[in-house]
């Protein structure tokens, strides 16, 4: 498998492929047909191999089958249908979008974004299953080509944890290799069926929850959000086999499940976690409630997702892991990147086919980040004797009180460890004598005083590393993702 049409060949075509829980649900053999229709559509609009095509659309059949025509006619662009008017200006223009699709009616903020050069496009799925595309463009003669396993497929960007958002261009060859890595960590089939609760302009829903299950040919059941409430619903009337998610998500269902197994669960082979650190804690309460093993895994946007993964029983998966590499070499270095011992902690770096050739013209970024094929990730961990890889943080998250150097991920797992604590983050504030204070922000799903975590943190970690201030709120601020970027949190707080 070379591009990303070659995913659609494995599914047997009376299969269902896709399917909306409420609605529609396509076979194989629809699913290839739609995505052919959209693609010849785009074509005959003048888009075509290297044009950038911008999508604005929440899950549903409309994400997934307008991205695989995109990728297919040209380069597939999936925004966030959440961002303001700003944001989608700066998405457009930083991908160099030539085309923009929307749903009719809706997506003012990016409409009202689009530079006249811009086309937009008007695309929806009928509830026969039939697409509905109208622009204002002229109409050609035209055929879409097939794509080359070197084109550009996708491009998205890193989440700007620490600095402006990069744009990543993903090829198709290495999407291919990361559906490839991925099949086989999970052992998928056909009979398997993944519940995508991720978003679709994200790497993660793409790759794990979508693209690999149509390569095994088994289905993916895609509601329109992530909803607590009707999620063991859904999982039971459709048997979903496996979902993945953010530890958020997770812990979401963990606070409504009163430690009692949801009905519907036991369909369930495992359990995913990636795009964020899951807690032990948290880890071994899922794989009690929901009674399915739990893998942590590791990805990002520039290896196009999967990096490594705790593996299947009966290999052991080890709390407090993302495991072992899944196709792509791992590796631990010092600032010259000099590879590192076993049990020495430096910066995580991969390198395999599924990695990003390099950022979109940003020469200063690929300079510091790609080296002899290499990827410096930015994030601070250990390898074992095994392979399996422990992260200890973001190296620019890393908390420097007086030189010494704090994990702030292992401060949330103690504070995760009291019985009153839902959720957990730690963060660095500005210190006029340290440099730096260590402080935290909990949400609570019992009774508890800041003073009485602060005194649990004292018992377990060394002074300096406890909380010096515990804010309890109502909920901590994350990306439309999930995940928590610490430095949004600690600006919440630093003049308070």
């Amino acid at each position: 498998m070379a591009t990303l049409l070659d995913v659609l060949a494995h599914g047997a075509a009376a299969d269902p492929a896709l399917v909306v829980p409420g609605g529609p649900t396509f076979t194989y053999a629809q699913l290839r047909d739609a995505v052919e229709a959209a693609a010849q559509r785009f074509a005959e609009l003048g888009l075509g191999p290297g044009d950038r095509i911008a999508t604005v659309y929440g899950n549903g059949p409309e994400a997934v089958i307008f991205f695989l025509a995109a990728a297919a006619a040209g380069t597939a662009a999936p925004l966030n249908p959440a961002y303001k008017e700003e944001e989608f200006r700066f998405y457009l223009e930083d991908t160099q979008a030539r085309a923009l699709v929307v749903p009719p009616g809706q997506a003012e903020a990016a409409r009202a974004a689009r530079p006249e050069a811009v086309i937009l496009i008007e695309a929806s799925i009928r509830p026969d299953g039939s697409l509905d595309i109208s622009s204002q463009a002229p109409r050609r003669s035209a055929s879409a080509n097939r794509p080359d396993e070197d084109a550009v497929a996708l491009v998205l960007h890193t989440s700007g944890t620490t600095s402006r958002p990069k744009c990543v261009p993903l090829r198709h060859r290495h999407l291919a290799a990361s559906v490839e890595n991925i099949v086989p960590t999970y052992a998928l089939t056909p009979e398997d069926a993944s519940l995508c609760v991720m978003p679709l302009f994200h790497v993660h829903g793409l790759m794990a929850s979508t693209l690999s299950s149509f390569r095994s040919g088994g289905a993916v059941i895609v509601p329109p959000k992530f909803n607590p409430m009707a999620f063991w619903p859904v999982v039971k009337e459709h048997r979903a086999t496996w979902y993945s998610a953010v530890p958020t998500m997770h812990q979401m269902l963990l606070m409504r499940s009163s430690g009692k197994r949801p009905d519907g669960a036991e369909a369930l082979r495992f359990i995913r976690s990636c795009s964020s650190a899951l807690p032990p804690a948290v880890q071994s309460d899922l794989e009690a409630s929901f009674g399915a093993p739990v893998l942590n895994a590791y990805g990002m946007t520039e290896a196009s997702h999967q990096m490594a993964s705790n593996p299947l029983p009966p290999d052991p998966r080890l709390p407090g892991t993302v495991g072992r590499g899944t196709g792509v070499e791992v590796g631990v270095v010092d600032e010259d990147w000099r590879q590192l011992a076993p049990g020495a902690q430096g910066e995580v770096v991969v390198r395999g086919p599924n990695l990003t050739d390099g950022y979109d013209r940003n020469p200063a970024a690929n300079e510091a980040s790609f080296r002899g094929g290499w990827f410096r990730t930015g994030d601070q961990g250990v390898l074992d004797e095994a392979g399996y890889l422990t992260l200890v943080g973001r190296l620019k998250e890393m908390i420097n009180r007086g030189g010494e150097k704090i994990a702030p991920g292992e401060i949330d797992d103690v504070l995760l460890q009291h019985p009153a604590v839902a959720e957990a983050v730690a963060f660095g504030v500005p210190h006029p004598t340290w440099g730096e204070e260590v402080a935290a922000a909990v949400v609570l799903k019992g009774e508890a005083t800041a003073k009485e975590l602060a005194a649990h943190a004292r018992e377990r970690l060394a002074d300096f590393k406890v909380p010096k201030t515990i804010h309890i709120v109502a909920e901590i601020p994350r990306t439309a993702t999930g995940k928590i970027q610490r430095r949004n949190v600690a600006a919440q707080f630093t003049d308070k």
